[in-house]
């Protein structure tokens, strides 16, 4: 029997959008599909599809996705319509919304989360990337 993978598109079969970690971009974002961010964002965001946003991206602005990874910086807020996984290097400056979240120890999100449907907020230790 397999052990389901937590983050749920890490090895998606479509190619990303990437931001890599030494790119900055001013303006607002919409796209589908994955999305990688390692890098700065100065905008707001509609993705239709899933954002992964590594311990080295920051994102200034709202951001609304189908699903996400949280592993950085966002200040702004987060919609997501699915599901969110913060991860222990993230910082979280806003409201967020998810059908479902799960959060490691050591996240910081200073606002507002909210759960839109009748699931438990998932606690959890991180052990990939320590």
């Amino acid at each position: 029997m397999s052990v389901p993978k937590r983050r749920f598109f890490e090895f998606g079969s479509a190619i990303p959008t990437v931001i890599g970690a030494d790119s900055v971009v001013m303006g607002n974002i919409r796209g589908a599909g994955e999305f990688v961010v390692s890098g700065e964002v100065n905008g707001d965001g509609e993705i239709e599809g899933s954002l992964s946003l590594a311990a080295t991206g920051v994102w200034n602005g709202y951001i609304r996705a189908q699903r996400a990874v949280i592993a950085g910086k966002i200040f702004g807020g987060l919609a997501v319509k699915d599901e969110l996984e913060i991860g222990y290097t993230a910082v979280i400056r806003g409201r967020v919304s998810a059908r479902t979240v799960a959060i490691a120890k050591g996240a910081i999100v200073d606002g507002e989360i909210e759960i839109a449907s009748d699931a438990p907020m998932v606690q959890f230790e991180e052990k990939r990337g320590q």
